[in-house]
């Protein structure tokens, strides 16, 4: 027989789901996920698409002694200095006027963070990210603001539009036609979660945002809760794809909040694509994935539709994994 402690916590527990909005179906238990290394061995990274080398980075600044906050940034960095990947930083997809425009956030165990958005001429917006976070009294920066306090922290101008995606943005412009591409290139983020070995994480997700946008368009990547949220006690969630999605639900704040009620990682994040595709359906355009991954180093992934996937790895190796869509078809 349940004593009268073990029911009040169990109905209290209850309660918050329900009001929450969420299903029965979302398990109420703390079971581990299965990991590909056998015991969720700590460190443990995972980023979002194909980005092993950005999370091997993250693995050896761990290995060196760094912090889970230096691992994700110098782990995301890796992207935004790469001319190849047209979604992040340098050599970004500019908007429709052909500005590239860069926005970036990263988060703490402690529930510190910082952001910019719309964010220009500056390679590495994640490490001015954590300039905002660490030496002023706000969360976000912005446009000119963002830029002008970028220089006064030693970071310097530089021209981020190359040869190759000013060549795209050329060709695009013939048909002026904006029409978001599911899983093209690694679509809009590098988004990145990190464990260290004392069990402490931290998160950061950098974008040039959706190629050939408005100008003066953000995401959800810079939004504290929409594209990550850490928190140190449960985990941590990133999310990739059509950022309005995800801004209008909150994903990565309501994975976390599913897995402090008891949910684990996988099931989290199933629940935050089922609440988009309730909400606003399945279309050919709605590609949203996340990653999320608790303390212990369980994790999960899951996307809307086929084609996402993720790099997850430790001290021995970072293997790429496709995630379980939503849309089987």
């Amino acid at each position: 027989m349940k004593n009268r402690r073990t029911f009040i916590k169990q109905s209290a527990a209850l309660g918050t789901f329900s009001a929450l909005g969420i299903p029965s179906s979302v398990k109420a238990g703390s079971e581990k996920l299965k990991d590909t290394f056998g015991k969720n061995e700590l460190p443990i990274v995972i980023s979002t698409w194909n980005t092993q080398t950005a999370a091997q980075e993250a693995i050896h600044t761990l290995q060196k002694g760094g912090s889970a906050l230096d691992a994700v940034e110098s782990g995301v960095k890796i992207e935004e200095a790469n001319p190849d990947n047209q979604t992040v930083g340098y050599g970004g997809l500019p908007d429709r006027d052909g500005i590239v425009t860069l926005d970036a956030c990263i988060m703490d165990a402690k529930g510190n963070a910082g952001s910019v958005t719309y964010l220009q001429d500056i390679k590495h917006p994640i490490s001015v990210a954590r300039k905002v976070m660490e030496d002023t009294p706000h969360v976000m920066l912005s446009g000119e603001g963002a830029y002008q306090f970028a220089l006064a922290k030693g970071f310097q101008k530089e021209n981020l539009l190359t040869d190759k995606s000013k060549k795209a943005w050329e060709n695009w412009l013939v048909e002026k036609e904006y029409k978001p591409i599911p899983n093209i290139e690694r679509h809009d983020t590098i988004g990145m979660l990190a464990v260290d070995h004392n069990g402490v994480m931290a998160g950061a997700c950098t974008t040039s945002g959706m190629a050939y946008k408005m100008h003066g368009r953000v995401g959800d990547s810079p939004i504290i809760g929409a594209g990550l949220f850490v928190d140190g006690e449960i985990g941590g969630a990133v999310a990739t794809g059509l950022g309005e999605l995800v801004m209008k639900t909150l994903g990565a704040f309501l994975i976390v909040e599913l897995m402090r009620q008891g949910a684990d990682p996988q099931t989290a994040c199933e629940e935050a694509v089922k609440r988009i595709a309730d909400k606003y359906g399945t279309g050919p355009d709605a590609q949203v994935g996340y990653i999320a991954l608790r303390p212990d180093g369980a994790h999960g992934a899951f996307s809307m539709l086929k084609g996402f996937n993720y790099a997850l790895g430790g001290l021995q190796k970072v293997t790429l994994f496709d995630a379980e869509p939503y849309v089987k078809k």
